[in-house]
């Protein structure tokens, strides 16, 4: 069984460095420094340096939620790679819908940004998703397929195996609708085989791959549970202490038990 991972997208929450540094002391005293499911917090880029002053002696981990593939340069308003490793992360999120949907980022993009992160060894979360209107296509499997195979390119079986993925379907995303546990194991599996086909069978029963889309404490267990579920990507939830701390326990409480 691969070991639980689940991470929080604060996107642009909370409101101040105030705030943002008594929910990360609320999740840490949850958490404590048990690590049978791996923790990662994924707050705004300037919270970084504070949250990760609280995160000291914890076993939870710390992310950037975007990042450009070039080192230096002008691009206003952009993050390095080197930039969060300075501000404390050991992970990256590329890729999120609302960065491909809503700000037109590309496969390409994704792509370019993914051997950035390798590059300085950040552990990229790189997330793909269907929108409403293809899933209703029946187009979940191509749209999903298509972003794995150009987000991917030219990484090698050893690289993937340090590479995160996340299902996050576009339509449940901060909607309070959520994939069912059979449709998201439907496309966990999806994904899985496609890394077989790939790279091959050992490197895809490697890869942990995350359910993201209105992930709360009440349907957290039944996805956890699917086999080829290996954590969850959380957004709305993270920002409320107890709600996220509910996640990580029934992750914790699927990993005592063991998968079907």
């Amino acid at each position: 069984m691969r070991p639980l991972f689940i991470a929080g997208n604060w996107k642009m929450n909370p409101g101040t460095a105030e705030d943002a540094v008594a929910l990360a002391e609320a999740i840490k005293v949850g958490v404590g420094q048990e690590t049978r499911v791996r923790v990662a917090l994924c707050p705004p880029s300037v919270f970084l340096q504070a949250v990760d002053g609280v995160l000291e002696n914890s076993p939870i981990g710390l992310g950037g939620q975007n990042m450009h593939w070039k080192t230096d340069g002008a691009y206003t308003g952009e993050l390095s790679g080197a930039m969060l490793v300075d501000s404390g992360c050991t992970h990256v999120i590329l890729g999120h819908s609302e960065r491909r949907h809503g700000l037109g980022e590309t496969d390409h993009q994704v792509n370019d940004k993914l051997k950035a992160a390798l590059a300085i060894q950040l552990i990229p979360i790189v997330c793909v998703g269907e929108t409403l209107v293809e899933r209703e296509a029946g187009k979940t499997d191509e749209v999903v397929g298509t972003q794995l195979e150009n987000s991917l390119a030219e990484i090698t079986a050893e690289q993937m195996c340090g590479i995160v993925l996340a299902y996050e379907p576009v339509w449940a995303i901060g909607t309070g609708k959520t994939a069912t546990p059979a449709h998201a194991q439907h496309v966990h599996l999806f994904i899985r085989n496609l890394l077989r086909e790939t790279f091959n069978a050992a490197t895809a029963a490697r890869v942990v791959v995350l359910y993201g889309g209105s992930v709360k404490p009440d349907n957290a267990a039944d996805l956890l549970a699917c086999p080829d579920i290996d954590g969850a990507l959380v957004g709305g939830a993270s920002l409320k202490a107890s709600d996220f701390l509910g996640i990580i326990q029934a992750g914790q409480a699927v990993t005592a038990k063991g998968k079907a």
